[in-house]
């Protein structure tokens, strides 16, 4: 499915960027942006593995690495860039974070989530959203992960291109930042469902398709009807 989602991937992308230029921009939401680019690419992940069985032996374990193992090295940057930045625990944590969602916890869960629910992934993705306020930053990471890749089961379940899904996914984006804007306490924990929320609104918006209208022509206009009546012919 790589390339159907441009909207999300030129995000994905510019949020890369963003991060790797932010030593000299913005080092304040550099952890934050780290988390977003982790549930990005879960989401992205999981949308690109089109396997939902469980793997056997080593080579398969890891097939979603061998499927794309360039993606990998986005994470080299951002951890490169912390180190720059002086931080190397953030590094540490960067590294660590990816090793086990790529070798262990995706393996484990992608299998898992496609045989729950859109309310049993619902109620997970509400587990693991208050994970991204801890205070340990390999937590962090990891549960933005898994909200990413729980987000894309979700995602794939509901009714994509649909213009009501995006509406409630927009309106979720805005109560979130509303929030945030007056409780300041729960701030990280609504920026976690604000990201989550803005990765959906980004798929949406990829497949957003038209509505079939009847008896409407390519631009919209009505057909409209015949405003004097047609003469029979005579007999």
């Amino acid at each position: 499915m790589n390339g159907e989602l441009r909207a999300l991937g030129m995000a994905h992308g510019l949020l890369l960027g963003l991060l790797l230029a932010s030593p000299m921009m913005a080092l304040a939401l550099f952890s934050a942006g780290i988390g977003a680019l982790f549930m990005m690419d879960g989401f992205q992940l999981r949308l690109s593995d089109r396997r939902w069985e469980r793997r056997d032996g080593l080579g398969r374990w890891i097939s979603h690495i061998r499927m794309a193992p360039g993606r990998l090295l986005r994470w080299g940057a951002t951890a490169i860039v912390a180190l720059i930045a002086g931080r190397p625990l953030e590094a540490l944590a960067i590294v660590m974070a990816m090793l086990v969602c790529e070798l262990l916890l995706y393996p484990l869960l992608a299998p898992a989530m496609g045989r729950l629910t859109r309310g049993g992934i619902m109620l997970l993705l509400l587990l693991m959203l208050p994970l991204w306020a801890a205070d340990a930053t390999i937590l962090r990471y990891i549960s933005a992960y898994v909200i990413g890749v729980g987000g894309c089961v979700f995602w794939l379940r509901g009714p994509d291109g649909d213009g009501h899904a995006l509406g409630w996914a927009m309106a979720g984006l805005g109560s979130t930042a509303l929030i945030a804007f007056y409780a300041p306490d729960v701030r990280a924990f609504m920026l976690a469902a604000g990201a989550l929320c803005a990765t959906l609104i980004l798929a949406h918006l990829s497949v957003l398709r038209r509505r079939p209208v009847p008896w409407h022509r390519g631009g919209g206009a009505p057909i409209r009807p015949l405003r004097w009546r047609l003469r029979s012919r005579p007999s």
